[in-house]
């Protein structure tokens, strides 16, 4: 039996990379899947190959009336949603001198604001359903330390994913994150941080990073009834990085 089978899910930044990943197995295992994207070319390609069982929606995750219309096209579209994967993020390799407030606030905004508006804008139809599976990409920098703003916001992603755990573990809503170290996505497998990464990866333990696929393995569990006593608690995938 497909894991998923008969739930709906929504899953944000998911034109490519990791996004693309989570939705494609989401919706092999069962799923009825929106998922969203500022990127609309990529986001179409992908709800084309995946056909009806899927629908893309650009969307900004930072905007709360936009968080409402995907919440209420899910519901009209598949039903009451029993899964939410707050996936969007972005980094800037800027230093804390350096980075502007315009820059700082950018990098809440999508990678903390919107887990907030995700969460709040979709539990009241898990709570009407009574069960639920929210599962917020943070990284391992929401442990350990790393670029700023960044590693700011995935430590709020993970404290905000214990304090929703909190909240809605009375009504059957299970809140974890996951905490993924250097993935193989486009960004890094290509042009000048291609050495430094093959340089970079002889430095964890496993001697290697992460395909996508082995990040999705995880979310899939946590938003799977095989998960079903897991909630307020890290998932690592960094190959050991954050064990030295």
């Amino acid at each position: 039996m497909n894991r998923l089978d008969g739930k709906v899910a929504i899953v944000t930044g998911a034109a490519q990379g990791m996004g693309a990943s989570h939705v494609r197995r989401f919706v092999e295992e069962g799923a009825k899947v929106v998922f969203t994207d500022i990127n609309a070319e990529k986001g179409l390609e992908l709800e084309k190959e995946l056909g009806e069982n899927s629908k893309f929606i650009k969307h900004d995750v930072t905007n709360a009336a936009d968080w409402q219309v995907v919440v209420d096209s899910t519901i009209e579209l598949f039903g009451a949603i029993d899964i939410l994967v707050n996936n969007a993020g972005i980094s800037m390799n800027v230093s804390l001198l350096d980075m502007t407030e315009e820059q700082y606030r950018k990098i809440v905004d999508i990678n903390q604001v919107s887990v907030f508006l995700g969460m709040k804008t979709t539990a009241p139809s898990m709570i009407e359903a009574k069960k639920g599976s929210i599962v917020n990409i943070s990284s391992m920098n929401g442990l350990v330390g790393g670029a700023v703003g960044y590693t700011d916001t995935k430590f709020a992603v993970r404290g905000m994913t214990k304090a929703a755990a909190l909240q809605l573990g009375q009504h059957g809503i299970r809140v974890n994150s996951v905490h993924p170290g250097v993935i193989e996505t486009p960004m890094i497998s290509e042009g000048d941080a291609v050495e430094a990464i093959k340089e970079f990866s002889k430095h964890i333990p496993m001697r290697r990073i992460a395909k996508p696929e082995e990040v999705t393995n995880i979310v899939l569990f946590l938003a799977s009834d095989e998960a079903s006593y897991s909630t307020g608690s890290e998932f690592v995938i960094d190959g050991g990085l954050t064990a030295q």
